[in-house]
C-alpha cells in the first residue's frame, strides 16, 4: 500500500486514531487475508471509541457493537439488516466505519434517508465524527429531488407570460436569489403553489441560469467521479430514483461507481420504491412529454409528419381523461381517494401504443449533445406505453388507480412485486448495503422470525444483526394509557366516535397541561378535532397548533416548543421528530395506524396472503406505532405518557393483537385507569407547578 494513501484527494489526516490505523494497513500484504484488514479495522474502532470522553462525546450502549458489526459486514462484502433502538445513536454507529472504509477502499458511501431533514441531520453528524476522528476534509454532497428546488427558468417564463399572477411577489423573491429551495420558504407553502415554480424538465446544460442553480450544482457533485466524492447524502427516493435509471440502462444520477450504501429508516423502504416506482399522469404532463419528444426528434430529422402523430396521440388521452374525470366525480369523496379506473373503450389503444414505440425507437437512436434530455424524455415516453399496456390489459403486473393528489385527475400505475426489483437493482452483492432503523423488527423467537415481515416486504438477502435495544429507562420514566370508554371507530358512526375522542383527548391535555403532540392516521379527523378545539377555547389554557402544509414542519414546532401547547399533526410527525425535555410530555395516538384495506397496494398485498390481517395489516400497524410513539422519549431524562384513544387495544375487547402491541412496544407501565395515569403524572412531576 503506498504513501498517496495519506493524501488522497482533499482528504488531510491527523490524529493518533487515524494514523495509528493507517500504519497497521501499512503492515499488511494485499495477499494476506482478509483477517488481517478486519483486526485493523476492529482495532482502530476500539480506539475510537475508547477516546470518546476525550473528544467531547459520549458512548451509547450497543452503538460500538453496531459499528463493529458493519465493519464487519464491510469486510466480508455481505449485506446487513440491524435494529438500533432509540438513543443507540445510530448515525454515528454507522459513519464511523463507514469513514474509515471509505479510505481504506477508496469506494464512495451512499447514504440514504427517509427525508430531506434527516438527510440535513447526517450531513452535520458527518462533520462532527469526522472532524472528531481527525478527517479535515470529507467530501461530501447532500442530494435531493428537482421538486425542493426553485426553478429561474419556469419562473422568468412565469413573469413574461403571467405579469400579473398571484406568484409574482414568490417568482420576484427566486429571481432575486432569495429563494433556492423550498425550504427557504419558512413560513411554508401550499404544494399547489410550489409545483408552479419548482425544478420541473430541467434543461440541464441548455438552460442560462444553470451558473446559479443550487440543483444544478449539486446534481454534478452526485454525478462526480468515486475519487472526487467521498459522501453522498441522499434521500431514499432520489437512490431509488438512481438504481433504477441503471437498471433501464439510462444516465445515472449517482456516481456510476460500486458504493458502500447505509439505508437510514429502512422501515419507509417498501414504500419509498413504491411511490418511486409508481408512474403519475395528468393530461397536460402528458402533452408535455410529446411536445418535448417530437421538439428533440424534428430538430435532428426535420419529419413534419411526427406532428400529427403527437396530436392523434394528445386527442386519444384526452378522451382517456374525459372518463376518468367521470369516474372520479361519481365514485371519490375526497382528493385523498384512489378509485379504479373503469374499462376503456372506443379508444385505438393498440394504435397508441404503436405510435408512440416508434416514437421511443426514435429517440433511442437519437445521437445529440444534449443526452441527458433524451434518456429523460425516451423514459417518459415508455413510461406512457406502460400506461398505454396496463390500460389495454396487455400488462398485467401493474395495479392502477385514479385520483386527485393536486386537484386534477391522475392516472398512477405501479409495478405489484419490487421484491424482484430490490434483489437485482440493490441486493445484489456488487457492495455491501446496511439497512438500519429503530423500527425492523416484530415479534419473535429467532432474528429470522423478528425481521421476516421486512425481508418479505423487501426481498432482502443478507445477515440479521442482533437488535441493539434503546438504553432509555421506559420502566421508570413513562407510563402508557389505553382509554376503553371510546368506541370503536365505525365510518357510518364517525361523529359518535370523534365526540367521545375529543373529551379523552381534551382531559388528557389538561393533565400535562399542554405539551402534547396527536399523532392522526386522517387527515379528516384532524380537521374536525382542530375545528371542534377552535369552537370551545373555554374548555382548555394550552394554545392549538396544527401542521403546516409542506414538508418543513420547522417553523410550527418552533411555536409549539414556545407554547408548550397542543400541536395536532399526520404524517410526517409519526417519525423523524426530535424534541427533547419537558417541551414535550405526551404523545397521543388517536387511532391505531392500520393502512386503509381498499387501498390498491395493502388490497393487492392481502390477496396474495393466507392471513391477511395478521400477516400484512396487523406488522404494518407497528412499524408505524412504534414510529409514532418514539417520539415521545428522546433522552435519559425524559419524562412522559403515551395515550392510544382506540378502544381496541383495551382487555375487554379481547382483539389477537393486544398481546403482540404490548410485547412490542417498550413500555412496561400501562394502565386503562385514568387515576393511575393522574397519579403517575404527579408523583414524576410532569404535571408543572409554576
Amino acid at each position: 500500500m503506498t504513501k498517496k494513501f495519506l493524501t488522497r484527494g482533499s482528504f488531510i489526516w491527523k490524529g493518533a486514531i487515524v494514523i495509528n490505523w493507517l500504519n497497521d494497513l501499512y503492515k499488511i500484504n494485499k495477499r494476506e487475508s482478509k483477517k488481517e484488514i478486519e483486526r485493523s479495522l476492529v482495532n482502530a474502532i476500539f480506539r475510537i471509541y475508547d477516546r470518546f470522553p476525550r473528544i467531547g462525546l459520549r458512548e451509547r450502549i450497543g452503538q460500538q457493537e453496531m459499528s463493529l458489526d458493519i465493519a464487519d459486514a464491510y469486510i466480508h462484502g455481505r449485506n446487513a439488516m440491524i435494529e438500533a433502538g432509540v438513543g443507540i445513536g445510530k448515525s454515528f454507529g454507522y459513519l464511523i466505519p463507514s469513514l474509515l472504509m471509505n479510505q481504506m477502499s477508496q469506494q464512495p458511501v451512499i447514504i440514504a434517508t427517509s427525508s430531506i431533514q434527516l438527510s440535513e441531520q447526517i450531513h452535520k453528524d458527518l462533520r462532527v465524527i469526522g472532524s472528531r476522528m481527525g478527517f479535515t476534509t470529507v467530501r461530501s454532497v447532500v442530494g435531493k429531488g428537482m421538486g425542493q428546488y426553485a426553478c429561474r427558468s419556469r419562473v422568468a417564463e412565469l413573469l413574461k407570460t403571467d405579469p400579473d399572477s398571484s406568484l409574482t411577489v414568490l417568482a420576484q423573491r427566486i429571481l432575486n436569489f432569495e429563494i433556492d429551495e423550498r425550504a427557504d420558504i419558512k413560513s411554508g407553502i401550499s404544494d399547489a403553489e410550489w409545483s408552479n415554480v419548482a425544478v420541473n424538465d430541467c434543461q440541464f446544460e441548455r438552460c442560462h441560469h444553470k451558473n446559479g442553480c443550487l440543483f444544478y450544482d449539486m446534481r454534478a457533485k452526485l454525478n462526480a467521479k468515486a475519487h472526487e466524492i467521498d459522501f453522498i447524502i441522499v434521500n431514499q427516493d432520489l437512490l431509488i430514483r438512481d438504481l433504477m435509471k441503471k437498471k433501464e440502462g439510462t444516465r445515472s444520477i449517482i456516481s456510476e461507481q460500486p458504493a458502500l450504501i447505509v439505508i437510514d429508516e429502512a422501515h419507509n423502504l417498501e414504500v419509498k420504491v413504491r411511490d418511486a416506482r409508481t408512474l403519475e399522469f395528468t393530461y397536460r404532463g402528458i402533452c408535455r412529454i410529446l411536445d418535448t419528444t417530437v421538439q428533440l426528434l424534428t430538430k435532428q430529422s426535420g419529419d413534419k409528419s411526427l406532428f400529427s402523430q403527437s396530436n392523434f396521440i394528445k386527442k386519444c388521452f384526452e378522451r382517456i381523461f374525459k372518463q376518468v374525470n367521470a369516474d372520479l366525480l361519481h365514485h371519490a369523496k375526497q382528493d385523498s381517494d384512489r378509485i379504479k379506473v373503469s374499462e376503456i373503450k372506443g379508444i385505438p389503444l393498440n394504435q397508441v401504443s404503436n405510435d408512440l414505440k416508434d416514437l421511443s425507437l426514435r429517440l433511442s437512436i437519437l445521437t445529440s449533445r444534449h443526452e441527458r434530455e433524451i434518456d429523460d424524455a425516451f423514459e417518459a415516453t415508455n413510461g406512457l406505453i406502460t400506461l398505454i399496456n396496463v390500460l389495454a390489459e396487455i400488462e398485467d403486473n401493474y395495479l392502477i388507480w385514479a385520483s386527485t393528489p393536486l386537484r386534477v385527475a391522475t392516472i398512477s400505475i405501479c409495478p405489484k412485486d419490487i421484491s424482484q426489483f430490490l434483489k437485482y437493482a440493490l441486493f445484489n452483492g456488487k457492495a455491501p448495503v446496511i439497512l438500519t432503523s429503530a423500527t425492523l423488527c416484530q415479534g419473535g423467537e429467532t432474528l429470522e422470525e423478528q425481521y421476516s415481515y421486512m425481508t418479505q416486504s423487501l426481498g432482502y438477502k443478507g445477515d440479521f444483526l442482533d437488535r441493539k435495544s434503546s438504553p432509555f429507562d421506559y420502566t421508570n420514566h413513562a407510563m402508557m394509557y389505553i382509554s376503553n370508554k371510546v368506541p370503536y371507530y365505525h365510518h357510518d358512526q364517525r361523529e359518535n366516535y370523534l365526540e367521545a375522542a375529543y373529551k379523552e383527548l381534551v382531559q388528557l391535555c389538561n393533565l400535562t397541561q399542554g405539551r402534547t403532540i396527536v399523532l392522526f392516521s386522517a387527515k379528516e379527523d384532524m380537521k374536525y378535532i382542530h375545528k371542534k378545539l377552535i369552537s370551545r377555547t373555554n374548555e382548555y389554557t394550552w394554545a392549538v397548533h396544527v401542521q403546516k402544509e409542506g414538508s418543513s414542519q420547522d417553523s410550527v414546532i418552533t411555536e409549539f416548543r414556545k407554547s408548550n401547547g397542543v400541536l395536532l399533526s399526520t404524517g410526517v410527525f409519526w417519525e423523524g421528530v426530535n424534541i427533547e425535555g419537558p417541551d414535550l410530555s405526551q404523545v397521543i395516538i388517536f387511532r391505531l395506524p392500520f393502512p386503509v384495506p381498499s387501498d390498491p397496494i395493502y388490497e393487492y398485498k392481502a390477496s396474495v396472503t393466507k392471513n391477511p390481517f395478521m400477516e400484512v395489516f396487523v406488522p404494518d400497524m407497528l412499524l408505524r406505532l412504534r414510529q409514532g410513539t418514539g417520539r415521545l422519549i428522546r433522552s435519559e431524562t425524559d419524562l412522559g405518557i403515551l395515550s392510544i384513544l382506540d378502544s381496541r387495544l383495551s382487555a375487554a375487547a379481547k382483539k389477537s393483537y393486544r398481546e403482540q402491541v404490548l410485547d412490542t412496544l417498550p413500555f412496561k407501565e400501562v394502565t386503562e385507569d385514568f387515576s393511575i395515569l393522574e397519579k403517575f403524572v404527579q408523583t414524576k412531576g410532569i404535571r408543572r407547578t409554576d
